[in-house]
């Protein structure tokens, strides 16, 4: 009995990665795409029926999980003997029961779907919605396919959650489902907006957006699909349809419009600086918009220590050009430094950081 804490634990760790996927067993060659390859065929080649069998496939596999985990507690549990099925404790038997039942049913299921060359399945019936009155699912199918192959399709997202967009189609792929609209029937909403402050790839703050895709067709479910802020851009140029803002967010289509909030959310933290009040404030060089409200003031280290210098110049420049002046100075290649570096003052050159960058009052 003492084995059998370990073997969960190791096989729950197993069954989690090997439903959601992380990068690590990608890269392994541990998914089901990749165990099933020969039978999935191309999806290049054949967009819609190797997801038509990926679908199936991976339903099939997840189905397995339960099972996997109850013959490998009969090898690290022989005291409960879970191999003879009458002398098992009673929820074991259960549970083995359950365990059985779930790939029965599916593959059940997945016999019936690809019969009469997958006639049966769900995504053969959604494409089926945006078929002409003269022609089947097939010549979607044979269309999506068609336009997949093309080079200046919009791509985006991990494997198990990706966003398709062609001329004339916008796709999600989900682990069990393939979600289908044609561009000339949606209407698109930006409806949430996720700030993260570090990407799993590097070390920079990332916004990810959330757009609502509806249809006009009462046959295709609306649909969320999800991608970073800085993809925005491309994603427009490929769509025929406005995308409306409904939650009025700010979307940050580039790398320095997010390094700009963060610059600004760290100096209003910063010490404020007092100027008299018989002093009028100048409009900001930078933009002739503002009046200056940023004053270059040494706090972060001692006079005479460290790489930043005392500045010396008037309030010139309002908080929104100083960090658009921060962020063209750096190394664009290494955006995790950004935050940490020292710039010349635009005017005078003496050096500061971040923690220099004072609000007036």
């Amino acid at each position: 009995a003492g084995r059998g804490e370990p073997w969960t634990l190791a096989y729950l760790v197993f069954a989690v990665c090997f439903v959601f996927t992380p990068n690590e067993f990608r890269s392994a060659g541990l998914t089901v795409q990749n165990l099933l390859a020969g039978w999935l065929g191309s999806e290049d080649v054949a967009f819609v029926h190797y997801h038509l069998r990926r679908s199936t496939g991976t339903m099939l596999a997840h189905s397995l999980l339960p099972l996997g985990y109850y013959i490998g507690m009969c090898f690290a549990t022989p005291k409960k003997q879970l191999f003879y099925f009458y002398q098992a404790p009673e929820g074991w038997k259960i549970f083995f029961l359950l365990a059985v039942l779930a790939p029965t049913v599916t593959g059940i299921l997945a016999y019936y779907w690809s019969r009469n060359s997958w006639n049966n399945h769900p995504l053969a019936r959604t494409l089926a919605f945006h078929a002409l009155p003269q022609s089947g699912w097939r010549a979607v199918a044979s269309s999506i396919n068609t336009e997949f192959r093309r080079i200046d399709k919009f791509a985006t997202g991990a494997p198990g959650a990706r966003v398709i967009v062609t001329d004339t189609w916008v796709i999600k792929v989900t682990t069990y489902r393939l979600h289908v609209a044609q561009q000339q029937d949606i209407h698109l909403t930006v409806t949430d907006s996720r700030q993260h402050e570090l990407s799993p790839d590097s070390n920079v703050p990332v916004q990810f957006l959330t757009i609502r895709v509806a249809s006009i067709n009462p046959y295709v479910k609306a649909f969320d699909i999800r991608l970073n802020s800085t993809e925005y851009g491309e994603l427009r140029e490929k769509l025929h349809a406005p995308i409306r803002n409904a939650a009025n967010v700010v979307i940050h289509q580039s790398l320095s419009d997010l390094f700009l909030e963060t610059f600004t959310s760290l100096v209003e933290i910063n010490q404020i600086h007092p100027v008299p009040s018989n002093q009028e404030l100048e409009p900001c060089i930078g933009c002739m918009q503002m009046n200056a409200n940023i004053k270059l003031v040494k706090n972060c280290q001692e006079p005479n220590e460290g790489e930043c210098q005392q500045c010396y110049c008037r309030p010139m420049w309002c908080l929104t050009c100083m960090g658009k002046w921060f962020a063209s100075r750096q190394d664009q290649e290494h955006p995790e430094t950004w935050l940490s570096s020292q710039v010349p003052c635009p005017t005078c050159r003496a050096k500061f950081c971040i923690l220099d960058v004072c609000l007036i009052q």
